[in-house]
């Protein structure tokens, strides 16, 4: 895979870099960063992917979370793709922040037109992670995900769907039941279409309760999050891990919301939760 550098930052002893390639997965162009911390000069480290939500961009977590201090005093590297394909110019793919442009969901959309380029599960899962074990020093045994909303469902389900290959799983505010939330309705509606018994491949309390299992799961939650109770369903994945037996740390945080200034005082947390896992 042809790997193209746009930009490169040093950053706590590593590097910030932003790159973009061509993706088999998408049929289009694919933007992703990457911290590379200061160990990897010495040999490959555990990666961390992190998956973004709704409207989000490859840079945003790079930007706002304030990661990489704690990932370069742990060696991880940090990996961030970006949340949908770009460019595709489909009917209606701009007009609505929840579905199309930025809102892909991490599915592989069956429906037409969506299914040419809207599969972001491969490519997070598959495509993405063999580009970056080519181009980076990473140890591909030893790789956690974690995500934030739209991207914590989506790393809820990637790590359930692939069971055994990560081997830390953390999540801020995931949409944890998108079969029973208008955001989930609404995309997986279009990009699944309308027989929801297919859906439950892609909602992670429904792939729990269908038998799959991960390892033991934190997530934080802010209590003043405007979508906690409409979209969020967080009480259904606390009913699944509880009646699977997963270990489930779930904190709520008094005063905190949904934005990236929760996820700026937590994410060392999630860091350590991962690094100690890796």
């Amino acid at each position: 895979m042809s790997l193209e550098m746009l930009s490169v930052h040093c950053c706590f002893g590593g590097t910030q870099g932003y790159y973009r390639h061509q993706s088999n997965e998408t049929g289009t162009s694919m933007r992703f960063a990457v911290f590379t911390p200061p160990q990897a000069a010495a040999g490959n480290c555990p990666a961390l992917y992190f998956l973004a939500g709704l409207t989000c961009t490859e840079e945003n977590f790079a930007v706002k979370a304030g990661a990489q201090r704690r990932a370069s005093e742990l060696g991880l590297v940090l990996v961030m793709p970006d949340t949908s394909p770009r460019g595709t110019e489909l009917p209606g793919e701009h007009d609505s922040y929840d579905f199309g442009s930025g809102a892909g969901f991490y599915v592989d959309a069956t429906e037409a037109p969506w299914s040419v380029n809207y599969r972001m599960y491969s490519y997070v899962s598959r495509e993405l992670p063999a580009l970056v074990a080519e181009e980076f020093p990473v140890d591909e045994e030893r790789v956690g995900i974690f995500g934030h909303s739209m991207g914590g469902h989506g790393a809820l389900v990637v790590a359930l769907r692939n069971p055994g290959r990560y081997r830390s799983v953390s999540a801020f505010a995931p949409i944890a039941a998108p079969m029973h939330c208008p955001w989930g309705e609404k995309a997986f509606s279009g990009y699944l279409g309308g027989d929801r018994t297919s859906w439950r491949r892609w909602d992670s309390c429904a792939l729990i309760e269908d038998g799959q299992r991960l390892p033991a799961l934190l997530v934080d939650q802010g209590m003043e999050d405007n979508f906690l109770q409409d979209q969020l369903k967080l009480e259904r994945l606390e009913t699944a891990c509880v009646a699977a037996g997963i270990p489930l740390t779930l904190r709520r945080h008094a005063g905190y919301d949904h934005s990236y200034f929760f996820i700026a005082s937590y994410v060392a947390d999630h860091l350590d939760w991962h690094a100690a896992r890796l």
